[in-house]
């Protein structure tokens, strides 16, 4: 494959971030197949806090979403990194490992204080998530519910995705 670059979303992006979202989670066990939909009600919201695409020479390869979430112990300025998605012919060639660090990376230079997620602890351990006992999202297995601190004390309690996380199923 030929070197990436990430940017952020432009107009004219959305159509081909639903084919790659959808794409993606296709043939995902833990996908309930609406991460397409979540991405375009997070961005009809103004949820979409930071929306990146990973592009090589031809085309759009891959796309991180990341929204707001809320915290019952009033903490603010926390985030909820996902969808990741990437063709699935390009897995394996570290566009989504690129996409979540510099997901982070921006939110850090905006004096963000935290990003949680669902996901595989094997894989995001190493960008420095981890499971909190004290941070809870009901629903989930709790280990793959994780947090990873940018700035400031680890929060405790409840989180709240953006409502986009929660909303009718249909498009």
């Amino acid at each position: 494959m030929s070197a990436i670059s990430i940017r952020p979303e432009a107009a004219g992006d959305a159509p081909t971030i639903f084919g790659l979202t959808e794409a993606a989670f296709r043939d995902m066990p833990f996908s309930d197949g609406d991460e397409q939909h979540l991405v375009d009600r997070l961005r009809a919201d103004g949820d979409l806090s930071l929306s990146l695409v990973a592009e090589d020479a031809a085309r759009i390869v891959g796309h991180i979403a990341i929204s707001p979430v809320t915290i019952s112990d009033g903490s603010s300025g926390w985030y909820g990194l996902g969808p990741v998605s990437v063709w699935p012919d390009l897995h394996g060639q570290e566009i989504g490992s690129a996409l979540v660090k510099r997901g982070i990376a921006d939110i850090r230079e905006r004096d963000g204080k935290g990003i949680v997620l669902l996901g595989s602890p094997e894989y995001y351990g190493r960008f420095g998530f981890e499971h909190d006992p004290a941070l809870r999202y009901p629903g989930p297995p709790a280990e793959y519910f994780q947090r990873l601190v940018l700035s400031g004390d680890a929060p405790a309690g409840e989180v709240r995705y953006a409502p986009a996380f929660t909303a009718s199923r249909t498009p």
